[in-house]
């Protein structure tokens, strides 16, 4: 097969599987490349061997940078490419190495993704804000 683009593979993906938007694909990728970076960040000598990373990895390379990118709406925006659990990244992840766009090891498998975490704790929770726990502050003028 020649060489595509990560677009075409993504149209070839998105026609045998409709789960996902395409949107999906391209922010799993942009995920991927921010987990490496934060990687080489946090262990230098680690991404200087390999650049490999693991489904947890990925998992929380996503939570990270969808937080960041999409704040209080993550989870929102997410939904609405058809992402709604852990699981669902482990799929695109899988399709994409079906396209011999991402690789994986040996050890590499779709369960590594399951349930890692739930996406409203991951996405919603940091949002809410906390109960106060001091008297309510009355505002206005009284009796």
């Amino acid at each position: 097969m020649q060489d595509l683009e990560f677009s075409e593979v993504v149209e070839l993906i998105c026609k045998e599987d409709p789960r996902f938007d395409r949107k999906a694909y391209t922010f799993v990728r942009q995920a991927l490349d921010h987990t490496v970076k934060e990687m080489k960040k946090r262990a230098p000598e680690r991404t200087a061997r390999s650049q490999h990373v693991t489904g947890p990895e990925l998992l929380a390379g996503v939570r990270d940078f969808a937080l960041d990118q999409f704040g209080p709406l993550a989870k929102t925006v997410l939904n609405a490419w058809g992402i709604t659990r852990c699981r669902d990244i482990g799929d695109i992840v899988f399709n994409l190495i079906e396209y011999s766009v991402f690789s994986k090891t040996e050890n590499d498998r779709r369960e590594d993704f399951a349930d890692i975490y739930d996406f409203e704790e991951a996405f919603v929770k940091p949002f809410v804000p906390t109960k106060s726990r001091g008297r309510r502050a009355s505002f206005g003028a009284s009796n």
